[in-house]
């Protein structure tokens, strides 16, 4: 049960803008876009925690106690080959929506819309953190690692994200669910990293990103 602490230097005004549906609007004030990236960025409250199990790719089982059958062919598809899988999840605090729902109640749309893309932004930036504090690790223990994976995704369901929860222990960094399966708090990630065996001198197969798995395809926030 590692627990990730990391500080958030900055938020990327470019991903706030994207998460914002802002790509297009080229003449949109960018001085907006920096305050709520730095309004947000005070508020948020970084923590992540990951925990390692053995997986059994034929059966689509992560061996815990008790253990855990992943539902979903694409799911299956992802982890083929891996010998363990890393559970996280990261979030940025309660802080951070407080502030945007009071800005909406007084009048500041245009302020919180921006603040909540950044707040978006913000727990992407720490997940990433955390996969890249992972990599040498995982490295030296001789994995590769494949890009996270979480409930939601393409055919994975999010009935099953009680159990991402469970394995990842996220209450400890006080990540919970609502009675519909949503993330509280509502900027928070749960996810699954599969683990595979390096080969020498192998070439990395290309991943495809996340967004391809996705049905969604007029998302503001699709990257492919």
């Amino acid at each position: 049960m590692p627990i990730y602490n990391a500080p958030l230097l900055a938020i990327d005004a470019q991903e706030t803008k994207r998460y914002a549906g802002l790509m297009k609007a080229r003449d949109f004030a960018a001085e907006k876009i920096l305050e709520a990236c730095d309004n947000a960025r005070l508020l948020a409250q970084p923590r992540g925690i990951w925990e390692i199990y053995d997986y059994d790719c034929q059966a689509q089982m992560i061996k815990s106690q008790p253990s855990c059958q992943l539902q979903g062919k694409k799911i299956g598809q992802h982890l083929a080959g891996c010998e363990k899988i890393i559970a996280l999840s990261v979030t940025i605090g309660e802080d951070v929506e407080d502030d945007i729902s009071a800005r909406f109640k007084d009048g500041e749309y245009t302020l919180a819309l921006l603040m909540d893309a950044a707040a978006t932004a913000a727990v992407e930036q720490i997940a990433d953190g955390l996969e890249k504090a992972l990599a040498p690790k995982m490295a030296a223990q001789g994995f590769a690692m494949k890009w996270r994976f979480s409930p939601g995704y393409g055919d994975w369901p999010l009935e099953q994200q009680p159990e991402l929860l469970r394995l990842a222990q996220a209450d400890k960094i006080g990540v919970s669910l609502t009675t519909s399966l949503m993330l509280l708090p509502r900027k928070s990630i749960t996810a699954i990293i599969g683990l595979y065996r390096k080969q020498e001198n192998s070439v990395p197969s290309h991943q495809p990103e996340n967004c391809a798995l996705c049905s969604q395809k007029n998302c503001p926030a699709r990257k492919v």
